[in-house]
C-alpha cells in the first residue's frame, strides 16, 4: 500500500477514513510487528486463505465505519473448517451489510498476555504514546504508562518500567519473557507515527498480543484521522527574560492606588516595600488626598517628575484600563496588577481582562498580572506582596499560580531560614505565563532550584520543552493543582485555562526531570535540599541515630522509598569499632548508643562520607536536643537546689556552641566528599530552622522536623540525579 497516498487523500479528503487493513500496512511500515492477513471480498476468498494459512484462524468484518467490532459481533475466533468460515461470513453480512468493505482472515495467535500500546493527540501537549495492559480489561484496571512524542529509546524502557504489571512482561506461566527489542521498536513506530503523519489523531492496538515464545503481534489496530490537537486557541506572545528581570529589579516604583488606610492593599504594598529595605525611589499616586504615610502624593503618574520603572496599581478593575494612556505618555513600561475582578470572575471580567491586554500591548507596556499577590527580589530587598514576609536572599525561585499559596510558602521559608532568589504569584497570567518564566529561570544565573505551583499552562508544548532546557540544568520541583474533578473546576475559574489529564502530565514530569511533590510543604522541603546539599550519586543510605527505634522506622521509610539501606561493610564495621563501645549495632541504622562524647557523631559520619558504598547519610536526634537539655535543667532547679542556674545555663551555652560547631563540621565533610546528609531535629524548637548556612561556604545544614521529610527529600533527589543520568544528561 502507498502510505504516501493514503495521507494525502485523507488531507485533501478524499477519504475519511481507514479500515484495519490498511491502519496494519501504516503500523507494518513503521516496524510495528503486526500479524500476517490477507483481505477477502467474500466467502470463497476467505475459505482460501484460510486454507493458506491453516486452520484455526480468525475471521473479521472490515470497514471504515466499524468500531466496536467485539461487541458487534465482527470478530470470529478460533474457526477450524470451512464450515465454520462461510457461517461467520454470512453472519457478519447480515448483520452489517454495506458496511462492509471485506473480510480480514489471520492466523489464531496463541497467548495469554494482552498488552495494549497507541497514540492520541492531547490538546495541550500534541502527540502522546501510550502503552500498557490490554484486552477487555484495559479501561478497568487503567495500567498504563504515557510519553509526550517524540520519544527515545529509554523512555519506551521507562514506559515498560512504569507499569504495575511490568511482571508479566518477563517469564510468565510456561510462556517466555516478551521479546524487549520488539516492545519498545513498537513504541517507538507509534512515536515516529505520531511525527510523520500528522493526520493520524488516534491510535489503538489492543490487543497486542504476546505468544508463548515471547513474540509480539498486532492482532488488532484502530487508526483515527483528523488531528484532534488542532484547536487554535490563542496563545499570548513570548515574553523575553530580559523584560521579566526588568520588573523584579525596579529602580523606581509609582504606587497607583496608594491609600492611608492600614489593612487596604494600597497600603500593604507599600508599607511592605518600605519596611523591606528597598533602596530605590517611591512615589504614591492618589488624586484624593496630599500625603500617605508622611510621604507627598501626585494625582497622576504623568505628575511625577522622574522616570518610572514600575506601577503597582491596586485601583478597582473598571479603572485600570484608563491608566494605559497616561502609563505610555510617562514611558512606563511595566505593571504589576494586584487588582482582582477580571478574567478570574467570569465572561465580563474575561472581556475586560482582553481589553486590558490589547490596549497595553499597543502601548509597550507589559503587565504581570492581573489578580497577583506581588513579586518580591530579596537580592535588592524588594518585597513588594501582599503579606509581611521578608525571607534572606538565597537561591530558590518561587513562581505560584495561587498568591495566597505562594505568600505562606514565602512566610514559612523566612521561618525556616530557606534562602528566596525570588518569587512571583502569577495571577491571571494575563501577559506573562508559567512558560515565559521557565525560559527566565533557565538564563538565571542565581536560581539553584525552582519552585512552582501550578494549575494549568497556557502552551503545553511550549512548557514541556522549557522545562525539559531548565531540569538539564536545575531541578524544578512542582505542585500540580485541579487534579482531580474538583480541582479542575476550581483551577478554571481560577486561572481560567485550560487543565489537562492527570497522568500526562505525569508524563511530562517524568520526561522533563520535573520533580513532582504531592503536598505544599514538600515544595519547601526540596527547594532547601536541593539548593543547600550535593546531588546524592545514588540511593544508598547510611542512618546515624541516637536511638535504636528512630533508626528502625527510617530504615523501613527508606524502603517504602525506593532507597537501599545497605550492609556495612568489614572495613567500616571495624573502623566504627575502634570509637563505639562494643556493644554497639554493628549495622545499619548505626545507633550512636546514647554516646555524649561531641566528637563521636563527626567521626562516625566522616567514616560514613568517605565510604564508596554510601550515597548519603541520614543524621538522626544530633542535633535539636536544646529543648530536652531545657526542659531537665528546668526540672533540675526545681527539685535539686545543689545546681545553679548559672551552671544550668553554662550548660545550655556548651551545647548551643557544640551544635553550631557539628553543623560547621557537616558542612565541611560535605564540601569535602559531595555528599549530602540529611538531618533530623530530635526536637524542634521555636528557634528551628530547616537550612543552617555556614559563612563563605557553598552548602547549608538541612535538618527536617522528621525521618520521613528527610527520606522524602532524598529519594526525590536520587530520582532527579537519575533524570540527570538517563542519556548521558549527567556529563
Amino acid at each position: 500500500m502507498d502510505i504516501k497516498r493514503l495521507m494525502t487523500a485523507i488531507g485533501k479528503g478524499l477519504q475519511k477514513g481507514i479500515n484495519e487493513a490498511e491502519a496494519k500496512s501504516v503500523l507494518n511500515a513503521f516496524d510495528v510487528p503486526v500479524v500476517s492477513e490477507a483481505v477477502a471480498k467474500d466467502t470463497a476468498q476467505a475459505v482460501r486463505a484460510a486454507e493458506a494459512f491453516g486452520y484455526p484462524v480468525v475471521v473479521k468484518g472490515l470497514g471504515r465505519t466499524l468500531t466496536h467490532k467485539t461487541e458487534s459481533g465482527l470478530v470470529q475466533l478460533n474457526l477450524h473448517d470451512r464450515q465454520s468460515i462461510e457461517k461467520a461470513v454470512d453472519a457478519m453480512i447480515k448483520s452489517e451489510g454495506d458496511n462492509l468493505e471485506g473480510f480480514v482472515v489471520q492466523p489464531q495467535i496463541e497467548g495469554k498476555r494482552e498488552l495494549v500500546a497507541g497514540l492520541f493527540r492531547d490538546p495541550q501537549f500534541g502527540a502522546i504514546v501510550m502503552f500498557g495492559i490490554g484486552g477487555v480489561f484495559t479501561e478497568a484496571l487503567a495500567d498504563v504508562a504515557f510519553r509526550v512524542a517524540p520519544i527515545t529509546e529509554s523512555d519506551a524502557a521507562e514506559m515498560l518500567a512504569e507499569i504495575r504489571a511490568k511482571a508479566l512482561l518477563g517469564p510468565y506461566r510456561g510462556e517466555e519473557a516478551i521479546n524487549r527489542r520488539q516492545l519498545i521498536q513498537t513504541l517507538m513506530g507509534l512515536s515516529r507515527i505520531a511525527v510523520e503523519l500528522p493526520h493520524i489523531s488516534e491510535i489503538d492496538i489492543n490487543p497486542l498480543l504476546a505468544s508463548s515464545d515471547g513474540r509480539l503481534w498486532a492482532v488488532d489496530a484502530l487508526m483515527i484521522c483528523g488531528n484532534k490537537s488542532e484547536e487554535q486557541r490563542p496563545l499570548p506572545p513570548a515574553v523575553s527574560p530580559d523584560a521579566i528581570g526588568a520588573i523584579f529589579y525596579p529602580k523606581s516604583i509609582a504606587f497607583i492606588g496608594a491609600s492611608a488606610q492600614m489593612g487596604k492593599w494600597g497600603h500593604m504594598l507599600m508599607v511592605n516595600t518600605i519596611s523591606g529595605g528597598y533602596q530605590g525611589k517611591v512615589f504614591l499616586v492618589n488624586p484624593k488626598t496630599d500625603t500617605i504615610a508622611g510621604r507627598k502624593t501626585v494625582p497622576s503618574v504623568c505628575d511625577i517628575a522622574d522616570p518610572i520603572d514600575l506601577a503597582v496599581v491596586t485601583i478597582p478593575a473598571a479603572g485600570v484600563l484608563d491608566l494605559i494612556p497616561q502609563m505610555e505618555e510617562k514611558g512606563i513600561k511595566n505593571m504589576l496588577l494586584i487588582s482582582s475582578g477580571f478574567g478570574e470572575t467570569g465572561a465580563a471580567g474575561k472581556k475586560l481582562e482582553a481589553s486590558l491586554v490589547k490596549a497595553a500591548r499597543r502601548a509597550g507596556i507589559l503587565i504581570l498580572g492581573p489578580n497577583t499577590m506581588g513579586i518580591c527580589n530579596p537580592h535588592i530587598n524588594f518585597y513588594c506582596t501582599g503579606f509581611p514576609a521578608k525571607p534572606r536572599a538565597g537561591s530558590t525561585t518561587m513562581v505560584s499560580q495561587s498568591g495566597n499559596m505562594g505568600v505562606q510558602l514565602l512566610a514559612f521559608a523566612e521561618q525556616q531560614g530557606i534562602g528566596i532568589r525570588g518569587f512571583c504569584g502569577s495571577g491571571n497570567e494575563a501577559m506573562m505565563c508559567i512558560e515565559d518564566y521557565l525560559d527566565g529561570l533557565e538564563v538565571d544565573t542565581l536560581t539553584r532550584t525552582a519552585v512552582l505551583y501550578v494549575e494549568s499552562v497556557k502552551n503545553g508544548r511550549r512548557f514541556f520543552e522549557g522545562a525539559r532546557r531548565v531540569g538539564r540544568k536545575k531541578p524544578i520541583v512542582l505542585l500540580k493543582g485541579g487534579e482531580s474533578q474538583a480541582g479542575k473546576r476550581a483551577a478554571a475559574s481560577h486561572t481560567g485555562a485550560l487543565t489537562t489529564d492527570r497522568r500526562v502530565f505525569e508524563a511530562v514530569c517524568r520526561q522533563t526531570g520535573i520533580v513532582k511533590v504531592d503536598v505544599p510543604m514538600e515544595l519547601l522541603d526540596l527547594g532547601a535540599a536541593f539548593s543547600s546539599l550535593p546531588l546524592p550519586r545514588g540511593n544508598r543510605a547510611a542512618i546515624m541515630t541516637l536511638g535504636g527505634g528512630w533508626g528502625v522506622v527510617t530504615a523501613d521509610l527508606c524502603a517504602r522509598f525506593g532507597l537501599d539501606v545497605i550492609a556495612l561493610s568489614e572495613d567500616i564495621i571495624e573502623a566504627i569499632d575502634q570509637i563505639l563501645p562494643p556493644y554497639w549495632s554493628r549495622s545499619n541504622p548505626i545507633d550512636l548508643v546514647g554516646e555524649r562524647d561531641p566528637n563521636i557523631p563527626r567521626a562516625v559520619l566522616e567514616l560514613l562520607l568517605k565510604w564508596e558504598g554510601c550515597d548519603a547519610v541520614i543524621n538522626l536526634g544530633i542535633v535539636g536536643r536544646r529543648q530536652v537539655l531545657k526542659s531537665h535543667g528546668a526540672a533540675v532547679l526545681k527539685a535539686d537546689p545543689t545546681y545553679s542556674a548559672d551552671f544550668i545555663q553554662q550548660i545550655h551555652t556548651e551545647f548551643k556552641q557544640f551544635e553550631k560547631d557539628y553543623i560547621a563540621q557537616i558542612i565541611d565533610l560535605m564540601e569535602t566528599y559531595q555528599k549530602p546528609v540529611f538531618g533530623v531535629s530530635m526536637l524542634p524548637d521555636e528557634k528551628h530552622q530547616t537550612v543552617y548556612p555556614h559563612k563563605n561556604h557553598e552548602f547549608k545544614g538541612v535538618f527536617f522536623p522528621t525521618p520521613e521529610r528527610a527520606v522524602g527529600a532524598f529519594a526525590k533527589m536520587v530520582q532527579y540525579q537519575q533524570f540527570l543520568n538517563r542519556d548521558g544528561r549527567n556529563s
